[in-house]
């Protein structure tokens, strides 16, 4: 389902500072989202993940991370751009989150602090319950055992014990959820190609619960689902493109058609 229809944005009063400057912004007027899966896709420096901090900030997602969207430091330039966004929705929804690649570990800290807490909270009432009855015990115990075994359902031991991929993934599959609007800014970062294959059917799934996703991503195997609105952010206007036109897809087919040729050329005196 497509839940955020358009951004427009109003006049800007400067264009002198960041992230004003930048040229694909500079010459933003608004963006019609008209599927389910929208990919942000431009070199580094573009605008890209700029334009989808701000759609976060505007929309007030939820962040997987240690800070606010409203107050992590980092986001402070784009929450000016987002105050001159109007959302247009068809259905607004507050199920969903923002994540960027290196959010990632503050989650897996957050995540980790909370389980030291609730062992350290269930020791504490060992220590202080141990001349009373088990019945007494037990109940003094029981939210805390309760919250420990939800986070060992979701995660295991606890996200730091896997790999990086794996952990990343697992996040993924205990943080969808159906309705949600999901802005991830290069999921693709420690997923191998595999992992971005699987990642991609899990899209698929969430697709068919009424979810919504605006990708920022380098990676030609997650752009490549099936009908999904492709915006090159390359030129001076952010505009549709095709999957067979970006250059990300014809640089990676040349590569590894012919990875020598490429080599020679590149590692040549």
């Amino acid at each position: 389902m497509i839940h955020l229809r358009s951004l427009t944005i109003k006049p800007k009063q400067s264009q002198d500072e960041f992230p004003f400057n930048i040229p694909i912004i500079r010459s933003l007027d608004g963006i019609n989202f008209t599927n389910e899966i929208t990919f942000l896709v431009g070199e580094n420096g573009s605008g890209k993940s700029t334009l989808l901090e701000a759609i976060a900030c505007a929309v007030g997602s939820i962040t997987v991370g240690a800070e606010s969207i409203n107050s992590d430091p980092t986001l402070e330039a784009t929450r000016q751009l987002a105050n001159q966004f109007k959302l247009t929705w068809s259905k607004r929804t507050r199920k969903g989150f923002f994540m960027r690649s290196e959010d990632f570990f503050g989650y897996v800290k957050r995540i980790s602090q909370m389980k030291q807490e609730l062992e350290d909270d269930l020791e504490r009432v060992d220590r202080e319950y141990k001349d009373r009855s088990l019945l007494t015990q037990g109940l003094a115990k029981m939210a805390y055992a309760g919250q420990l075994s939800s986070l060992k359902n979701s995660y295991g031991e606890g996200l730091d014990n896997h790999s990086h991929g794996e952990s990343y993934f697992t996040l993924f599959k205990e943080r969808f959820v159906p309705g949600g609007l999901y802005l991830l800014d290069e999921p693709e970062a420690p997923l191998s190609p595999m992992r971005q294959l699987s990642f991609i059917t899990m899209l698929n799934e969430m697709i068919k619960l009424n979810a919504q996703f605006i990708i920022a991503t380098h990676s030609p195997i997650i752009m490549a689902y099936p009908n999904a609105t492709i915006l090159s952010f390359d030129g001076d206007r952010i505009e549709n493109i095709a999957y067979d036109d970006l250059e990300h897809v014809q640089i990676t087919r040349s590569f590894l058609s012919n990875p020598d040729q490429f080599l020679r050329h590149l590692l040549s005196d």
